[in-house]
C-alpha cells in the first residue's frame, strides 16, 4: 500500500477546494469544491482553450447587451464548466465595484443564482462571493434568509469574522497570505508558518466560531506558502491554488491536524457588532483596513480588464 500524501491526509480533516479558474488542475487534483475570483477568470480567459467560453457568452447574451451582463454570463458559464467536475460548490463572485452597495450586490446575485438555476443547478451547489464590508455582509444576511449561500471574501480581521458569523453566512475567506505580506512589508520580518500572522488570526475565528456555536464555515485562502496550510489542517474548509496542491501531492511526509473543534479557544470572549463599532473596530486595524480596500481595488480593476476584453471581442 502506497504512503498516503500530504494532500490526502489533508483531505481528511479538512475539505480541500481549489482556488483556480483552470479546468486541468481540478481535474489533476479532485478537490470537492472550486472558487473563482475576477483575476482567476481573467486569468483562464487569456488562455486559448477558454476562448469558447468567451465566444459562448457573448452569443448569449449578444450584440447591445450591457457588459455587466456579458460578465455575468461569463462566470455562470466557468462555473457551469466547474461544477462538471467538482461534486460540491461553486464560488461566483459579485462584482467588487458593488462592495459597498447593498441593493446592488442583492440584485447581482439574484440574478447569478437565477442564470445557474435557469442552467439546471440547485442554489446550493453555488456561493455567491461578496466583500466583507459593512454593506456586503449586511447583504448576505438577508440572501442567506433566501436560501442564497454567501461566501464572504476579502476578510482580513476577527471583527469582519464576527459580524459574519452573527448574520448567519454560511461560509468566510479569511485571506492567510494577504495578512502575512502586509505584515512582513510592515515589520520587514520573515515569519514561521506557526507564528505567520494569517495563520494567527484564522486559528483565532476557527477557536472563536467553535466555541460559540456558530455554523458558519471558515475556509483559509490565499496562501503564500505550504507551511500556512500545513498549520491549518483541520479548518472547515482550505481554497488552495494548483502550485501548491502539487506541492501537497508531492509529500508524504505526515500531516498532524493542528485545528479541532473539540480544542476551544479558552480565552476568547464573547463580543457583537453594530454598524458604527465594526466601522471603528476594522478602522482600528490598520492591516485589515488597507488590505480590504486594496483587495476591492484589485478585483474592481480585473473586472474592468474583463470588460474590455470582452468589448475588443465583440466588436
Amino acid at each position: 500500500m502506497s504512503t498516503p500524501t500530504q494532500l490526502d491526509q489533508l483531505k481528511q480533516f479538512t475539505v480541500v477546494v481549489a482556488d483556480t479558474g483552470d479546468f486541468a488542475s481540478m481535474k489533476q487534483f479532485a478537490p470537492r469544491d472550486a472558487t473563482t475570483n475576477p483575476s482567476l477568470i481573467l486569468k483562464a480567459a487569456a488562455m486559448p482553450d477558454y476562448g469558447w467560453i468567451i465566444d459562448q457568452a457573448i452569443k448569449d447574451t449578444g450584440k447591445t447587451a450591457p457588459l455587466d451582463k456579458v460578465i455575468d454570463r461569463l462566470l455562470v458559464l466557468f462555473g457551469l464548466e466547474i461544477l462538471k467536475i467538482v461534486p460540491g460548490r461553486v464560488s461566483t463572485e459579485v462584482d467588487a465595484r458593488l462592495s459597498f452597495d447593498r441593493d446592488g450586490t442583492l440584485a447581482k446575485a439574484r440574478e447569478i443564482i437565477s442564470l445557474y438555476e435557469q442552467a439546471g443547478i440547485a442554489r446550493e451547489r453555488i456561493l455567491i462571493k461578496i466583500a466583507s464590508t459593512w454593506e456586503g455582509i449586511k447583504a448576505a444576511e438577508q440572501l442567506q434568509k433566501e436560501k442564497i449561500n454567501c461566501n464572504l471574501t476579502l476578510l482580513f480581521s476577527f471583527p469582519q469574522a464576527v459580524a459574519c458569523a452573527e448574520s448567519g453566512i454560511k461560509l468566510i475567506s479569511p485571506f492567510v497570505g494577504r495578512i502575512l505580506d502586509w505584515y512582513k512589508k510592515n515589520t520587514g520580518k520573515d515569519y514561521a508558518p506557526a507564528e505567520d500572522p494569517g495563520v494567527k488570526s484564522v486559528t483565532q475565528i476557527y477557536g472563536y466560531y467553535k466555541k460559540f456555536g456558530y455554523a458558519t464555515e471558515v475556509m483559509g485562502a490565499s496562501f503564500r506558502n505550504k507551511g500556512e496550510i500545513t498549520e491549518l489542517a483541520g479548518c472547515d474548509l482550505l481554497t488552495i491554488a494548483p502550485p501548491l496542491l502539487g506541492e501537497l501531492k508531492a509529500s508524504t511526509e505526515p500531516l498532524a491536524r493542528k485545528l479541532d473543534p473539540a480544542a476551544k479557544g479558552a480565552e476568547l470572549k464573547k463580543v457583537s457588532f453594530d454598524e458604527k463599532s465594526f466601522r471603528f473596530a476594522l478602522n482600528e486595524d490598520a492591516m485589515a483596513t488597507e488590505k480590504t480596500a486594496e483587495g476591492i481595488r484589485l478585483f474592481s480593476a480585473d473586472i474592468v480588464k474583463l470588460e474590455q476584453l470582452l468589448a475588443q471581442k465583440r466588436g
